[in-house]
Parts: C-alpha cells; structure tokens; sequence
C-alpha cells in the first residue's frame, strides 16, 4: 500500500458509522443512505486490507485496529475543522448562543448576566432554556450522543449537568454540587419545628422531579441514607417538573424541598430560604461547560466562556 491517504469521503463515512455504531445515524448525519455508507466502508476496508467492523446480527462491533484508530481518527477531522475556520475570514458575528437546563439558567445565570453585558456591550447573547442531559453508567449512549451534537448545532455552547463524559468537544467543569434540603425560615418555628432531620417526618416533602442520579435514586433517598434517617418516609410529598417550581413552594413554606444550594443561592442570600441542616451531600456529577472546538475560535464565545468560567469561581456573589 502506498503513503497516500484514503480517500476523505471514506474516512469520513467510517468516523461516523464508528461514533453511532450505526449505518442509519451516519448517513442521516451525511446525508447519504446507508448503501452509500457501507458502500464507502467497504471501500476504505479494501483500501486498508483491514476490517474495520464486525457485522453482527442488527448491531456492529469495532474491530481492535478501527477501535485503535477512531481516537486519532476524530482529532484528525476536529483539526480539519479549525483549519478551515482559521482560512475563513475573520468576522465575528458579535452574538453567542447559550444553552442550559430552565433551572440554571433562571437561578444561577440570569442573577449574573448583567455583569457580562457591562463588560461587553458589544456581544449579543442569547439564551436558550433547554433540560439538563442526563448520562447513565460513565458512558454515552447513541441518542445521548446525538443530543450533544443537536445543541452545539444551535447553541454555540451548553450547560450540561454530568459526569463529563462528552468525547468531541471541549469540555470544562463549571461548577461542583452538593445537594440539602431548603426550606422556608418559617418551618423552623411554629408547632413543628425543625431542629433535626427526624423532624422531617411533620413536614411535606418537595420533590424536583429532575432531581434525580444517573441510577435514579431521588435527591432525598440520597440525603436521608448520608443522614442516617431511615423513618421517613421519602417518597410521599407533592412534585414539581422543575426545581425553580419546587424552590417557590419551599419558599412559600409549603414544605421541604432536597436540591441543589446552589440553584437557591439567591433566596439564602435574602433569607428567603434557609439550610436548616448542616449535612450538604456532595455529589460526583456537576455542571459542565461544553462546547466545539470550532465555536471557541470566535472571539464572541471565548470571551463569554472565559467570563462564565471567572463567575462560577466566584460563586458568592450575586
């Protein structure tokens, strides 16, 4: 076989049949058919003298030299892409898109947006409300996969609650997270007060229904076991499909609700809210930064990336 590379439209067809596992997703990504892939593949195989997949029944399976080479194999085609951006001219379009899951950008972001638009009137930023990914067992499935790709096609960066585990892109932990519960001050008065976590058993427990880990185990499951409370009972309460909702009825002293201090931050602040218990869990997934190589190199989005990364260092102030 000779020096010379294979053909690109080759490569191309096996990076995304390898990153799906699947002829249909790469074609739908290439706007080719499936025929068309495989047609490519085996081309590329042939070229190679090396099969690239196993064939199985419904499903394909990396060879060990594919498996060794797919790594390479991105990063080849992710430095493409900056080239390419790099010999365009260099215009910036003044404007970043952000996306992020309703509850942080309502409670964390919007409370800090001001401070960038002082220090750069000349970006427009655009805010897109989105839920939060979820990733399960450290690994990214196909359809978790597509969703990244699906937001960095309309947000030039995302705000993603995970492990991290985002292969292709650039990813930077924004912000760690512990989980306790909040209430109002009031419910640490009156008939019932609480003084300690077995006090939960008189209160009405909020649930934020996306308040869940990646094996789906509940906020307060998570933090009654690290509290050692085994009588109360964590699964009666109302329930609420965003943690913003369930905030404003513990705010209200409907009850108590298990989140994410940090999406409360504001309403401790202002007393609105308390910690009535020491006990924060920390958990190991946060929130993540993510966004495309290519996207960075505008100066828009490396300026809005830098400033958020500067902010969530500063998480105190409001």
């Amino acid at each position: 076989m000779s020096g010379r590379l294979p053909p690109l439209n080759a490569l191309k067809a096996f990076e995304s049949a390898a990153r799906h596992m699947s002829l249909k997703r790469a074609a739908q990504e290439l706007s080719v058919t499936p025929a068309a892939i495989s047609h490519q593949v085996k081309a590329l195989e042939d070229y190679l003298g090396v099969k690239l997949f196993r064939r199985l029944n419904r499903a394909l399976e990396l060879t060990a030299a594919a498996r060794a080479a797919l790594p390479k194999l991105r990063d080849g085609f992710d430095s493409l892409a900056q080239a390419v951006a790099a010999m365009r001219p260099q215009t910036d379009s003044g404007q970043v898109t952000v996306s992020a899951a309703p509850s942080f950008a309502t409670r964390w972001l919007m409370p800090r947006l001001h401070r960038f638009f002082a220090s750069h009137p000349e970006i427009d930023v655009r805010v897109s409300a989105r839920m939060r990914l979820v990733t399960r067992g450290g690994q990214n499935s196909v359809a978790e996969r597509t969703t990244i790709d699906n937001w960095l096609e309309e947000s030039d960066l995302a705000i993603l609650y995970g492990h991290g585990d985002y292969p292709g892109v650039r990813v930077d932990k924004l912000l760690a997270l512990t989980i306790a519960p909040i209430c109002s001050p009031r419910l640490v008065q009156g008939e019932n007060p609480l003084r300690q976590p077995q006090d939960l058993s008189h209160h009405t427990l909020l649930h934020d229904d996306t308040g869940t880990l990646y094996d789906g185990i509940a906020f307060w499951d998570v933090w009654l076991r690290a509290a050692g409370v085994s009588d109360v009972d964590a699964s009666r309460g109302s329930h609420f499909s965003h943690a913003v909702l369930a905030l404003e009825a513990a705010s209200d002293a409907l009850g108590v609700v298990a989140t994410f201090p940090l999406l409360a931050a504001a309403g401790l602040a202002a007393g609105r809210l308390i910690l009535p218990f020491e006990l924060q869990v920390t958990l190991q997934s946060a929130y993540y930064l993510v966004c495309s190589e290519t996207a960075e190199l505008r100066p828009a989005v490396a300026a809005f990336r830098d400033w958020l990364l500067a902010e969530a260092a500063q998480p105190e102030k409001y």
